[in-house]
């Protein structure tokens, strides 16, 4: 079971990148399951036809109990992909961070692994404040791989930086690696230039460079990854060779 956390800062398209990549994966006949990290609860809507999924942290508050089984808090999206939304606390109220580690404790429970049995997981997870809950799965086990989305923009750059160094602290401890940098181009002035220079300066590959394109807006409009709604389209088949390639 591949294990990868998609990092990024809030609006980057991190969570356009990670449905990409579960829907690549899903097309190379892999069993996959993708869970959002963020109290947004929108990583998963073009995966699901642009449904809405009852979070787990919404579950909890609505019923005023934990979930007694994965069906009543996830959804079978596009070529089987289970979607799962760690949500997050009522707005000015409580820990988004604090919900991510009971929505994995509870998924633990639930014996999300082993009923699933998921060839790939895929979480995308909030990278502006590194802290809590948000680095969970960085450091409690769950992932072990960790892809930073980010385009040219300084404060793109800036989350880039500190997600990075997060996963450095933690890397005598026998953590999640960062296996690579996302970029997803905004056409900012020097964009590459820029990227290439924070990628060095960790010692990363720059994994996956994805121009900015309308098809892909035009395509979430309709609640769908941009795989699903032309696989032959280059951007489409980055991701699938990316995919394919992943070792």
């Amino acid at each position: 079971m591949r294990r990868i956390a998609v990092y990024g800062k809030g609006g980057i398209g991190k969570s356009t990148m990670t449905s990409h990549l579960s829907a690549a994966f899903a097309n190379l006949q892999k069993k996959v399951c993708q869970i959002g990290c963020d109290p947004k609860a929108d990583s998963t809507m073009n995966l699901l036809s642009g449904e809405e999924l009852t979070s787990v942290m919404g579950y909890m508050r609505d019923f005023d109990k934990e979930p007694e089984s994965l069906e009543e808090i996830s959804k079978i999206g596009y070529k089987g992909i289970l979607c799962i939304e760690t949500g997050g606390p009522t707005p000015g109220l409580g820990c988004a961070g604090r919900g991510i580690i009971a929505t994995f404790n509870l998924l633990e429970k639930l014996s999300l692994f082993e009923s699933f049995n998921p060839d790939v997981v895929l979480y995308d997870v909030l990278g502006d404040v590194v802290c809590g809950g948000f680095a969970a799965p960085i450091r409690e086990g769950y992932a072990e791989d960790v892809l930073i989305v980010t385009s040219g923009e300084k404060m793109a750059l800036y989350a880039a930086n500190n997600i990075a160094t997060a996963v450095e602290n933690f890397a005598d401890r026998g953590y999640a690696k960062v296996r690579g940098i996302i970029l997803n181009r905004r056409n900012v002035p020097d964009e590459e230039e820029k990227v290439k220079n924070f990628a060095n300066e960790h010692n990363l590959p720059i994994v996956l460079d994805i121009p900015r394109c309308d098809d892909i807006n035009k395509a979430e409009e309709m609640g769908k990854t941009l795989i699903e709604t032309n696989i032959n389209h280059e951007i489409s088949r980055k991701f699938i060779e990316f995919a394919n390639n992943y070792k």
